[in-house]
């Protein structure tokens, strides 16, 4: 679901189809299988609690490389250097869309807890959500320096660049800790989305930002946030593997 978003209108049903499925059959579940398998990244201390990488910076590079192959839209790129905006039709509805993934998101970190643990769930609840509010706030007056006006769809793209962020750390991070991961996240997502357009890669929902580069984020930062034994170095060394591979595997396919 990630690589439709970044492959919006430009891509065949049935090629999307095949890149979906391989990409889910063999990919995805060998990478993941290196953490929540018990392979080589797990036995080296790498943690990922409910996907910041194994999730969502697979989805962003697979979607990176089909962007790449596929090239921009139609008129998205003038020829004078000059970018056009294609905004989407309706920002009431992206909204409501960003909202349902920030209550749906209670399931998708919630229920990585994998019991009913009162306190656990707590923390896990309290700390994805404020990481999603600092996200959208960061990003919200980061549009604001940066392009002269409180842009709606940069904060709601922050709101889920916090969540994206918070998912490495949720049950392992204090609550202030997610407030600077959120708003860490919130301001990256802007400048990256700015940066995939400058060197005109056509991203039409700004996933590659949220997920891929969100993603690494969020999993670097639970070694500088994380309350317990973590390895900075084999954090970076997983999330860098597990997107290397997925980049090189959706590009071949």
């Amino acid at each position: 679901t990630i690589v439709s978003g970044a492959v919006a209108e430009r891509v065949k049903l049935p090629s999307f189809m095949i890149l979906a499925t391989l990409l889910v059959t063999i990919s995805y579940p060998l990478t993941g299988a290196w953490k929540w398998g018990l392979g080589w990244l797990d036995a080296n201390g790498f943690y990922d609690f409910a996907g910041s990488t194994i999730v969502h910076a697979v989805g962003g590079f697979a979607a990176l490389a089909c962007v790449i192959l596929l090239g921009p839209r139609h008129g998205k790129y003038l020829g004078d250097g000059r970018m056009r905006p294609i905004p989407g039709h309706s920002m009431p509805l992206a909204t409501i869309g960003v909202f349902l993934l920030w209550l749906g998101w209670f399931g998708f970190n919630g229920g990585s807890v994998l019991s009913a643990d009162p306190a656990l769930v707590s923390l896990v609840f309290v700390t994805t959500s404020i990481a999603a509010a600092a996200g959208g706030l960061a990003a919200m007056f980061s549009s604001w320096i940066v392009v002269r006006k409180p842009d709606l769809s940069m904060a709601l793209n922050g709101v889920l660049a916090g969540l994206v962020g918070i998912t490495a750390g949720a049950d392992s991070v204090s609550v202030l800790s997610s407030f600077f991961i959120g708003l860490i996240a919130g301001v990256i997502v802007v400048f990256s989305i700015l940066f995939f357009d400058k060197i005109r890669i056509d991203d039409p929902v700004g996933a590659i930002s949220v997920h891929g580069v969100c993603g690494i984020w969020g999993t670097v930062a639970v070694g500088i946030f994380g309350v317990g034994d973590f390895s900075l170095m084999w954090q970076v060394i997983g999330t860098l593997s597990i997107s290397a591979f997925t980049f090189v595997f959706s590009l071949v396919v």
